[in-house]
């Protein structure tokens, strides 16, 4: 059931600040399904994404790995959350650089999900920068609903209503 390579992976909610089109200083990651259970992904590094001076803060790449292995989930047709994630830095990331992201399931049980990612900058054979390991816990759409402030799920399910994306939020089915 994952969409077929190169399909665009939507935004799960607009106001996201890894993928959301309608986060001012967000990631805009932009996202395809790729072969198998494989996602690719690319963000350009701008001035707001720094820490150092003229460098990406780790933290907002931490960020952007969370975002490119969560999508994967949408592979797997099931809400899931981060239960960890293990972030390796190997060569800082100048602002400006597009980073390519690959990540990929490596297996699955029960409510689990492995995965793991690689960055590369300048171009999707490019020199690794970072690497990512992250275990998600799939979970019922219930949660979002339960733990989420009122106005931003009903947002949500506003956005999937008028038909901003193929993928259905169905919080109420």
């Amino acid at each position: 059931m994952a969409p077929a390579p190169g399909t665009v992976i939507p935004s799960h909610y607009r106001h996201c600040f890894g993928c959301g089109e309608d986060h001012p200083a967000g990631l805009h990651l932009a996202l395809t399904a790729g072969e198998g259970l494989a996602v690719e992904g690319t963000m350009t590094v701008g001035e707001h994404h720094q820490g150092a001076p003229g460098l990406a803060h780790g933290g907002i790449l931490a960020a952007a790995f969370d975002e490119v292995l969560g999508a994967l989930n949408w592979l797997m047709a099931a809400p899931a959350v981060t239960g960890r994630l293990e972030v390796d830095f190997r060569r800082p990331v100048p602002v400006g650089s597009v980073l390519h992201l690959h990540a990929e399931i490596t297996g699955a049980t029960g409510r689990k999900v492995f995965t793991r990612a690689v960055g590369r900058i300048g171009a999707p054979d490019g020199p690794v920068v970072v690497t990512a390991a992250a275990l998600f816990v799939q979970v019922p759409l219930e949660h979002f609903v339960e733990h989420g402030r009122p106005e931003d799920v009903q947002r949500a399910v506003a956005d999937r209503a008028d038909g901003s994306t193929e993928f259905r939020l169905e919080v109420n089915p």
